[in-house]
């Protein structure tokens, strides 16, 4: 795996596990007023497996690559995040929440280069 696709998974691996942490230990009304608007749209539930499914990737985005063990794991978990970023774009569209489309496009974006790199 080339260094810049190191570097990006690294990249990926912080915001997505941050995101996920603040995913499962806020409340639904506060990511919605801390300018997470469509989790208004979501329920908890939905919330917190998404807060899930973000750390886990973020741990398939490393741990494999880090210790050398299975390292298909790596461009499987950016494609999983792809598919998030690409769920979250189509929420967003929708909503019509520019920032929230651009900043989408960028982390589905990283996750392609690091799945084709990986």
């Amino acid at each position: 795996m080339s260094i810049a696709v190191r570097v990006v998974a690294g990249l990926l691996t912080v915001v997505f596990a941050a995101s996920g942490v603040v995913k499962l230990a806020q409340f639904k009304e506060k990511l919605a007023a801390a300018g997470m608007g469509w989790a208004e749209d979501f329920s908890t539930g939905s919330i917190k497996a998404i807060g899930v499914l973000e750390i886990l990737a973020a741990v398939g985005l490393i741990l494999p690559a880090a210790l050398g063990i299975a390292p298909i794991l790596v461009p499987l978990a950016a494609i999983g995040l792809g598919l998030l970023m690409a769920g979250g774009f189509i929420v967003h569209v929708r909503r019509r929440e520019a920032r929230g489309i651009v900043m989408t496009l960028i982390l589905l974006a990283l996750s392609v280069f690091v799945a084709w790199g990986g």
